[in-house]
């Protein structure tokens, strides 16, 4: 039995990266899943790859339209929707604040706190309805602490979090939770986009977030998918408003063995 038999999910980001590792992840427990992307042949080979439990939809997430129609699909084609996982993300504008464009700004934006509005806004008239369901988004750490992102990326992030905390007092009323992880160093397609060209980039990765965070490897997409079934579930049906840290104590502070030379080593004498 699985954790999501009978229920019906929608992953926005579906394609690849976290996306994809949740889309496999809540079919192989029991879930009906339609991934929304806009990478259409990563998508279409993943619903093929996993068969008539996942279909795969073209949406622009910060076009409420898209969102909209991927929302009316996901209905339409399994009867309902008890989970919405708003993942869909990219990087966004780079640099020093003087140095911005405000049509990147806006692009960021667009994606990364709009496309999460749009997809709380349409799950819950659906899910009201329902008196029941389950919303989560991807957030990041780079929303809690400054430091872990670019600024606006980081900005968005966090306006996520806030935005996750507000919705679940209002839709937590009508039985609907609303919930965000924040991802720390993950190893996906996205974050090995500077290295374009460079053979098994995300292997690459891997490598550089090894000793990043107490726990000496790097977050890998399914550490993410895990934590959104957790949230997706009846197992967290009394976990409301809240934002899960899967970073392997990168925000924890400094790491234990590096405070004070030799600490690792010491003993406290006995007696």
């Amino acid at each position: 039995m699985g954790a999501l038999d009978g229920k019906v999910a929608l992953v926005t980001g579906g394609a690849s990266g976290i996306g994809a590792a949740t889309v496999r992840l809540f079919a192989n427990e029991g879930a009906r899943v339609l991934a929304v992307d806009v990478q259409d042949a990563l998508g279409e080979a993943l619903a093929k790859e996993l068969g008539n439990v996942v279909a795969y939809q073209r949406a622009d997430v910060s076009q409420e339209e898209d969102v909209a129609a991927a929302v009316d699909r996901a209905v339409r084609d399994f009867g309902r929707l008890d989970v919405c996982f708003n993942n869909a993300g990219i990087g966004g504008t780079v640099g020093p604040i003087a140095m911005l464009p405000a049509d990147d700004f806006d692009r960021t934006v667009a994606v990364l706190l709009r496309g999460v509005f749009l997809g709380i806004k349409h799950a819950a008239r659906v899910m009201e309805a329902q008196r029941s369901g389950s919303i989560l988004s991807t957030a990041s750490v780079a929303g809690l602490q400054a430091g872990f992102g670019p600024h606006i990326y980081s900005v968005c992030k966090a306006a996520v979090i806030h935005l996750t905390r507000s919705t679940a007092m209002e839709l937590g009323e009508v039985g609907v939770r609303v919930n965000c992880i924040c991802p720390g160093g993950i190893a996906t397609p996205l974050l090995a986009r500077h290295l374009e060209g460079v053979p098994n980039a995300v292997e690459v990765v891997k490598g550089f977030l090894a000793d990043a965070q107490p726990i000496k490897r790097a977050g890998l997409p399914e550490d993410i998918a895990s934590a959104a079934l957790f949230l997706a579930s009846d197992a967290s049906s009394f976990v409301n408003g809240h934002a899960l840290v899967v970073d392997g104590g990168l925000t924890g502070g400094r790491a234990w063995g590096q405070m004070v030379p030799g600490m690792r080593e010491y003993r406290p004498m006995s007696g």
